[in-house]
């Protein structure tokens, strides 16, 4: 099937980061042999669904919201995928967030599909209760898809435990039991795991750990910049640090620090955690955005939002490697600038699954009702996502192609193998 013959809103140039999910598709095509005939498997999403979500406001109003819950590809298991809370949420956006969930749970070699959810709203701007009332609503109209074998929701942008457990309770009422497997990243006091909130940051030094060794370089003394200072941010700086690594430069919508003899994480937390701002932070010198990814650095680290690294700002960095915390930061055009400068890339779909691979620790620990230690949880996840890395490595090395190619010809023979041993329902 030709990109023209697809439904009308799943090709064309406008449809953002949908377009570059499908352009990654095409590249992998060539390396799938027999596989490449079921292809448009992975151009097609499963399943679409749009939601109303209107909500009493606390002045007495009603407004709606528009939610979505996008179900990518299920041939390896339920769906598996977080919700976020963003002004800017489109259906584009969510569809190439489950496609490459699909693709990252399959790297890593998961027994789950891809999916993603996202309500178009700015969270800063509710109250506590009309964000309960929201998250209930949304709950709620998504129910008809999601379910602990189905579907299972977890954290994203502008989400985190307490709106996993308003999406547990919603479900849980209207089961008529009590299901902690319908979401993952809960409060661990309902069944969530430890390690889960570092789980992503602590992922991306792990593949990063793990590409530096192979280029002959040590984790001490490296200075790394990184984009984001959330969840996913804050905690790889803080394991990078106490690693013996450097952070050097800091940038998020406040602006942009740089300090070139280091800057303790831990204490930038508990700076802002007290209520400073970023760029007031003590011994730091602001510098202008865009100056950001110009910094002098081993590791850049985009872990905000994606179609961050464009042609506009590719030629201009200067690490020796570029680890994807954020979810699609690196357009395609931008990456062949990447490569061509000797830039390594650790794609989204490995370097950032270390957040998806705990929640499958956090599922199968409710599965059993029996719960890991927090150092059992960071062996198994360094585990993981180090034989991950090694299999993509060989493949990339094997056929000569970048690493987010390589993932993706494992993740796509692991997915299309699947299909085709499934066949199709008549």
């Amino acid at each position: 099937m030709s990109l023209k013959q697809l439904p009308s809103y799943l090709h064309g140039e406008h449809v953002g980061p949908w377009a570059v999910f499908l352009e990654q598709i095409n590249r992998v095509t060539p390396h799938l042999g027999q596989y490449a005939a079921w292809a448009d498997t992975l151009r097609l999403p499963k399943r679409c669904l749009i939601v109303d979500v209107p909500i009493h406001m606390d002045d007495g109003t009603v407004r709606h919201f528009e939610g979505y819950r996008v179900q990518h590809n299920i041939s390896r298991g339920p769906g598996k995928g977080g919700v976020r809370y963003h002004p800017e949420v489109t259906l584009s956006e969510v569809m190439a967030l489950a496609g490459w969930m699909t693709i990252k749970n399959a790297a890593v070699n998961l027994p789950y599909g891809g999916a993603k959810g996202g309500v178009r709203v700015e969270p800063r701007t509710l109250s506590t209760n009309e964000l309960e009332r929201m998250t209930r609503r949304y709950t709620s109209e998504i129910g008809i898809i999601i379910g602990p074998d189905r579907d299972i929701p977890a954290p994203d942008v502008n989400t985190n435990e307490k709106i996993m457990a308003w999406m547990m309770d919603t479900y849980s009422m209207n089961v008529g039991a009590t299901t902690p497997r319908v979401v993952t990243g809960k409060p661990v006091s309902l069944g969530g795991s430890l390690g889960r909130r570092d789980a992503t940051g602590r992922g991306c030094y792990i593949v990063a750990r793990e590409a530096m060794a192979r280029r002959g370089m040590e984790m001490r003394g490296a200075r790394v910049a990184i984009q984001g200072f959330g969840n996913v941010g804050n905690a790889a700086a803080r394991v990078f640090h106490d690693a013996g690594a450097k952070l050097v430069a800091v940038q998020d919508v406040a602006g942009t620090i740089y300090a070139s003899a280091g800057i303790d994480p831990h204490a930038l937390c508990r700076h802002l955690d007290a209520g400073g701002a970023l760029l007031d932070f003590p011994g730091t010198a602001r510098i202008p955005p865009d100056e950001f990814w110009a910094v002098d650095c081993e590791v850049m680290l985009p872990a905000a939002l994606g179609n961050q690294i464009t042609v506009d700002n590719a030629s201009a960095l200067r690490a020796r490697f570029v680890i994807e915390g954020a979810n699609g930061p690196t357009t395609p055009q931008a990456e062949d600038i990447l490569l061509d400068k000797g830039i390594l890339v650790v794609p989204d779909v490995l370097a950032n699954a270390g957040g998806v691979t705990v929640s499958y620790f956090e599922w199968v620990q409710n599965s059993s009702s029996y719960f890991w230690t927090e150092n059992d949880i960071n062996d198994r996840l360094d585990r993981a996502l180090t034989e991950a890395f090694r299999a993509i490595w060989s493949v990339a090395a094997e056929k000569g192609v970048a690493l987010r190619t390589a993932a993706f010809i494992v993740a796509c023979t692991r997915v299309l193998e699947a299909r085709a041993m499934r066949g199709l329902y008549p």
